[in-house]
């Protein structure tokens, strides 16, 4: 049985978030600086029997089974039905055997760490790996770009696909024509120990009820002389009644 499994890195946005968003970033390039974290988003494939595709996002137990070319506008699992198509169509010719794809993330939905993106970079990674394609990390970005923003026609900018594809610390340059230009940043090895980072995170499920906080206190300090500070929250509420 083929198996693949993928996980790409969420990420921080340090300066110039907004600046990677069209037409701004077209009209007068756009500067972010990012660096990802140990949280991750994750993506496992394996092979099902006939042509049957299960879709499974095990951190919030939604599943959707559907047919070898899905093409309802059911907005159950958006994501993973666009990375499915448009992988089948750009390097199957529209044939997909079936499959078992499974995600789960580190941090929970909204939390501000680029999730969605990274978990688009996730599955675009499993299924380069299953389908032995040698995609690089541009077009990993940029695959997973065009799927979220133009295929499934939501909002934002490119930073998060290219730190969840890239990983590390990085200066991001964005231009006119989808130009982007990735420059890792090379830190001095004593930087981790003036440097510190909390993160927290936490679900509570009751009857009917659900909360979620994510809060980040960071320290970044650069040779001493340059230091970085960010505090944050984020909480989301829902009920199921």
């Amino acid at each position: 049985m083929t198996i693949a499994h993928a996980k790409a890195p969420l990420r921080l946005g340090l300066a110039g978030g907004g600046t990677d968003v069209s037409p701004y970033s077209d009209e007068f390039g756009g500067q972010v600086l990012n660096a990802t974290i140990s949280l991750f988003t994750h993506c496992h494939i394996e092979e099902a029997q006939g042509r049957e595709v299960e879709f499974l996002a095990a951190d919030s137990d939604e599943m959707v089974r559907i047919g070898a070319a899905p093409e309802s506008n059911d907005l159950a699992l958006q994501l993973h039905r666009a990375v499915y198509r448009r992988m089948a169509r750009e390097f199957l010719a529209g044939d997909m055997p079936g499959l078992k794809v499974t995600t789960y993330s580190d941090a929970p939905p909204g939390s501000g760490v680029g999730s969605s993106s990274s978990l688009v970079v996730a599955m675009v990674k499993a299924y380069a790996e299953y389908l032995q394609l040698p995609l690089r990390e541009y077009e990993v970005a940029q695959l997973a770009y065009d799927i979220e923003r133009v295929d499934c026609g939501l909002a934002g900018g490119k930073q998060d696909q290219y730190a969840a594809a890239f990983g590390g610390f990085n200066f991001m340059e964005f231009g006119p024509r989808d130009r982007v230009v990735v420059s890792p940043l090379r830190l001095r090895r004593d930087v981790g120990s003036q440097s510190s980072l909390g993160l927290l995170a936490t679900t509570r499920q009751g009857e009917g009820d659900s909360n979620s906080v994510l809060g980040l206190d960071g320290r970044l300090a650069l040779g001493g002389r340059s230091i970085w500070t960010r505090c944050g929250r984020s909480a989301r509420s829902r009920s199921c009644r």
